[in-house]
């Protein structure tokens, strides 16, 4: 095996327990110290604050805080002395380390510093203000750096402390010795623990590998025997299950599968025909009308004796010819989008803009049928969607309310997302809150999850008898054959919209309202807000 897991998983847990040991390691190296410092530091302003709260008029400490203050000197080792305004100490360190030289030493810095003698660098200051100055210094007296803080009291005393720093740097020493040794041990013993732990796992899924591999070969009566109670185990009697159900299913398909390739060859037949049946209206229409168009536009030139007839028979070719080429239009059109030769592009575009823009165009067709037209919609309606195609739909159900517009002779157009998932409800027809859907040809494909927008097109008028509210999605089927002749309708409009509609995977449908009829549709919502 070119990459064992096992291996893998030694691998990173060996590289994550030095990544940890190591990066310890340079903490410990590089800020442990300064860390240290800043903890010394803010020791020496609390015994300065202990100091300078305590010492008396007279130079010594108030006895209550005597032992407190030691403690604090003693546990930091501090070092420190204070002198009156003519440097004779008045208190002073009271320990073994706080030898006579080493505080003539400090009583000379602090002389120094009082005097301006001894200089103080700049870049070592760590805090300075009014009444004392941190720094950090380096005493070549006795070869050692230290952290210092020197200056004046409140009662008007001198003051100087010390910490040694060389024993920080010692602890970061140890320190850093010792987590080299626990690096080490620690690499070896997680080598040896994650060898042996992913050998156990990695065992059953060698198996589990081996059986997916004769499962792949159609060879089901390998079974997992490992066993165990874990999530491994439970894996192992999933394949075993998924063996025999994978032996019966194959069975199943086997025995399926001659009558499969009946109904294949069937369904391919019924294709051809229906692909030849568009094509061959398409081709025979095509030509006969760019004829009739052609000769009677010539007709229509030419000077005949019977100038009123000549006209009137003109006329007559030319919108023959017009409604046919608007049928192989459609058909075109239906074959596309049918056989799939168009690619559908889904884009978030403006609705809301789209409607209003289509509704503008038809006005002028909806005064010409003394008919009112609403257009209901908000503002910023987002959707999802090719919107060619979608102004196709929404001009198919303005084009079939204008045609069939009756009664009180009004058409609403609303949008809106819709509230309720079950197929009928949300968006109701003006005035008719609470109707049931009448019937519907949608395919609920892609919108049963997710929020989706709701267009309607309501039209006062007859309603829709309840055998033909399934069947009006069909080509060429018209409800009322006389009506449709009459404004020159094919009964391919729909069948164009429920094409698009399932091209989308989207629902789409018509129901019978109280005084008229509602087509519907609906997208998938592009609103930011929801997304």
């Amino acid at each position: 095996m070119r990459k064992s897991i096992r291996k893998q998983l030694t691998v990173i847990f060996i590289a994550l327990t030095g990544l940890l040991f190591l990066a310890n390691y340079l903490i410990n190296t590089f800020f442990l110290e300064d860390f240290y410092s800043l903890r010394k530091k803010d020791v020496l302003i609390e015994a300065y604050d202990s100091l300078n709260e305590n010492i008396t008029d007279q130079g010594k400490m108030k006895k209550e805080s005597v032992q407190e203050f030691e403690e604090l000197c003693n546990a930091n080792s501090i070092s420190f002395i204070v002198t009156d305004r003519d440097y004779n100490m008045l208190v002073w360190t009271d320990t073994a380390y706080a030898q006579s030289d080493y505080l003539r030493l400090m009583l000379g810095r602090l002389n120094g510093y009082g005097i301006g003698l001894d200089t103080v660098d700049p870049d070592s200051i760590l805090v300075k203000n009014d009444s004392y100055t941190i720094q950090k210094k380096y005493d070549p007296e006795v070869a050692v750096d230290y952290m210092e803080m020197w200056g004046t009291l409140d009662k008007g005393f001198y003051f100087i402390m010390r910490i040694n720093m060389e024993s920080i740097r010692d602890s970061v020493r140890i320190s850093n010795d010792f987590i080299k040794y626990i690096c080490l041990f620690g690499v070896i013993l997680a080598s040896v623990l994650v060898w042996f732990i992913s050998g156990r796992v990695t065992k059953p899924l060698g198996e589990l590998t081996e059986l997916s591999k004769r499962m792949a070969g159609l060879d089901f009566s390998a079974k997992y025997t490992s066993g165990g109670s874990d999530e491994v185990g439970q894996l192992g009697e999933s394949f075993n299950r998924m063996s025999e159900n994978l032996e019966k299913t194959y069975s199943q398909l086997l025995t399926a599968n001659n009558e499969l390739q009946k109904d294949i060859q069937k369904k391919e037949e019924i294709d051809d025909m229906r692909k030849e049946f568009l094509s061959n209206v398409s081709h025979e229409l095509k030509t006969p009308i760019a004829l009739i168009q052609g000769y009677a536009e010539g007709l229509q030139e030419c000077v005949n004796d019977d100038e009123e007839s000549r006209a009137f028979y003109c006329e007559v070719i030319m919108d023959e010819a017009s409604k046919m080429n608007g049928l192989v239009q459609k058909l075109l059109t239906l074959n596309q989008l049918e056989f799939g030769n168009e690619k559908v592009v889904l884009e978030r575009f403006d609705l809301s803009e789209l409607i209003r823009n289509k509704v503008q165009t038809v006005a002028i067709l909806a005064q010409q049928k003394e008919a009112e037209i609403d257009c209901e919609v908000p503002d910023g309606l987002y959707a999802w969607g090719d919107e060619y195609k979608v102004e196709e739909v929404l001009t198919n159900y303005l084009s079939n309310a204008l045609n069939h517009v009756d009664g009180a002779r009004r058409i609403t157009v609303r949008a809106g997302r819709r509230t309720d998932a079950a197929q009928g409800d949300g968006l109701e027809a003006p005035g008719q809150s609470g109707a049931q859907p009448a019937g519907n040809g949608a395919d609920e494909t892609g919108s049963g999850s997710g929020r989706v927008v709701r267009v309607t097109v309501f039209n006062t008028g007859k309603p829709i008898p309840e055998e033909a509210l399934s069947l009006i999605w069909d080509k060429f089927y018209k409800v009322d054959k006389a009506r449709t002749r009459a404004y020159g309708g094919s009964g391919v409009g729909l069948s164009i919209v429920k094409a698009i509609m399932e091209s989308f995977h989207q629902a789409y449908g018509v129901r019978n309202c109280e005084d008229g009829v509602e087509f519907w549709f609906e997208l998938k919502s592009g609103d930011e807000e929801h997304e």
